[in-house]
Parts: structure tokens; C-alpha cells; sequence
């Protein structure tokens, strides 16, 4: 359940703001459990404080986007990023344009011009690893020391899990393994995609299974293809029970990626609906089957796994 907190979305550094701030500083993507350690100063400041509010300031691009030319995918686009920022109680996201004029900055000026006089951050939150200005030469340590008096600068140490440092490359990598167990552990939540219900081939009808097919933004990030236990989450906040399948359906000779979701003994017409698909458990690759029939029999299986899992 979301909070009645606002978040503003700034895309140009001339947009107005809300100031002073305390502030969490980074990339961000897939707000990991090591990214709320970092929040967590911001957050109790906008508790125990009413002049200082509760930011995230990121950038867009992505720095390694801009760098090399290529698009991202990303854990968490930029919608996802406020729905998770606004359950934890964030008040303002900051979205720094990240061109050449901010990547030439030197780690001074990063701090004097962008984090106090336009930011007017009172309190910086950072990741040991953070690294800003010209050529990333900044340290967080450095910019405990730039930072003027009157503005405190809390350094994290980095989170782990299972031994190894938390990391949204980590959590890639599982994701491309359809280790949906290791990802839960380093959100501290199930991984989400969002997406609106739109028109289908409608071949899982025909076969007893009608599916709700998902479009989502080009830069999410997908998991390893196959068939997954969901909880799908409705507009009214309705959580139901299913399966999904995701990748290129080869029985029926699909060729482009598809992300379809069979609710579980649930019936109704959810075409226009944005659904919120949380990935509770990987059930297995994607498979060609030798018939329509032979499918339906595994989807039937698939069924009945997910039910266990669910308890649905």
C-alpha cells in the first residue's frame, strides 16, 4: 500500500525544487536492500525534521548509457523507481540531466554547484563505493571533505548477501538465472514488472488458459525466459494468484519476446489495466511442445505448482 506522500520528478535543473534537502545520492537501480541503507538517514531526517525533505537525486541517462551510446536495461525504469520510492516514504526524486556539461565537472564543483547551491543539502547520504565528478575521480570520503560546514555527509558501508556484496549487477546475473530466491534476498522483495494489458493472439483461450499479454517499456530489464509463479497485483490492489510465461513461444512459432499471464480460477476482462507481476519462483525453461495439446497439459502442471507455492 502506497503512502499519501508526493513525489516530484525534476528533469531539468532550471525546474523548481524543494529545498533544504536531505539527500541520498546514486544510481539506484533496482533500490536493493543495500540502496535502503542508504535512504534510511534521508527518511528518519524527514521524520524528526520540518524544514529539511526527504530527496533521491539520480541521473538520467544512466552515466554508463551516456558514455557508451547504448541504451540500458534497467531493474527499475523510472515509473517503477517512484511507486518503490513512494512506499518507503520519499518525498522528491531529482532526476540530474546527465550530459557532458555534468560529466566535466570536477568533484568540486559537483558538490558547490549541484549538492548546496542549487540542492541546498543539509544532510548527503552515499554508498562507500559512490564515485562523482570528471571522470568519476571523486571519493565518498572526498566528499565528506567538500562538503561545507553545517552539511553532514553519512558514508555506508556496502551490504551483503550470501557472503558477496549486494549489487544490481548481482541481481542481473540472477535474474538471467532464474534465481528468483537469491533476487528476493537482495531486493527484500520480489522482482516486479509492470506492464498494460493489451490484445493478444488469444491462443491460450483456445486451449482452456486465457492470457492477459503484457507491454512493458523497452528498457526493463527481463528475466531468463520460461514459465514463473506470479502474484499479480490489479489497479483496484487485488492480488491474484498465476502463472506467467515470458520469452518467444516456440510451439506456435512465436518470434519476438512475449510476457503472458494466466490468472489462476479468476475470470474477467483486464485490457487497459496496468498490472504490477511480482516473480515469486522459477518453474522451468521455456520449451517447444510437440502439440497444442502437449502444452496444455504441462500448463496444467504449471497450474498446479503454482497453487502449492502460492497456497492459492
Amino acid at each position: 500500500m502506497c503512502k499519501n506522500v508526493n513525489v516530484y520528478i525534476v528533469n531539468s535543473l532550471t525546474d523548481p525544487i524543494l529545498t533544504p534537502n536531505a539527500i541520498a545520492l546514486g544510481n539506484f537501480d533496482g533500490i536493493h536492500l543495500g540502496h535502503q541503507c542508504v535512504f534510511e538517514p534521508i527518511l528518519s531526517a524527514n521524520l524528526t525534521s520540518k524544514t529539511l525533505h526527504s530527496t533521491v537525486v539520480t541521473f538520467c541517462p544512466h552515466p554508463q548509457e551516456f558514455f557508451s551510446g547504448r541504451k540500458r536495461q534497467l531493474l527499475t525504469p523510472i515509473p517503477e523507481k517512484v511507486k518503490i520510492l513512494d512506499r518507503l516514504g520519499v518525498e522528491q526524486l531529482i532526476l540530474i540531466p546527465f550530459n557532458q556539461e555534468l560529466a566535466a565537472l570536477s568533484p568540486q564543483q559537483f558538490v558547490k554547484e549541484i549538492l548546496l547551491d542549487l540542492l541546498q543539502a543539509k544532510r548527503i547520504s552515499v554508498g562507500q563505493d559512490f564515485r562523482f565528478g570528471y571522470q568519476r575521480s571523486g571519493t565518498a570520503e572526498e566528499l565528506k571533505a567538500y562538503a561545507q560546514l553545517g552539511t553532514e555527509v553519512i558514508i555506508h558501508s556496502l551490504k551483503t548477501c550470501l557472503d558477496s556484496r549486494i549489487s544490481s549487477s548481482r541481481i542481473r546475473q540472477a535474474l538471467a538465472d532464474g534465481d528468483t530466491e537469491q533476487v528476493k534476498q537482495m531486493l527484500g522483495r520480489a522482482y516486479s514488472i509492470v506492464g498494460t494489458v493489451v490484445q493478444g493472439q488469444q491462443i491460450g483461450r483456445t486451449i482452456g488458459f486465457p492470457t492477459a499479454n503484457l507491454s512493458v517499456p523497452e528498457e526493463k530489464l527481463l528475466p531468463r525466459f520460461g514459465v514463473y509463479c506470479v502474484k499479480v497485483i490489479l489497479e483496484d490492489e487485488q492480488i491474484l494468484a498465476g502463472i506467467m510465461n515470458i520469452g518467444c513461444r516456440p510451439t506456435v512459432a512465436g518470434e519476438k519476446p512475449t510476457i503472458e499471464v494466466h490468472l489462476l480460477d479468476w475470470k474477467g476482462d483486464l485490457y487497459g489495466q496496468t498490472l504490477t507481476v511480482t516473480l515469486e519462483k522459477f518453474l522451468r525453461p521455456e520449451q517447444k511442445f510437440s502439440s497444442l495439446e502437449a502444452l496444455k497439459t504441462q500448463i496444467e502442471q504449471d497450474c498446479n505448482q503454482a497453487r502449492e507455492i502460492l497456497g492459492a
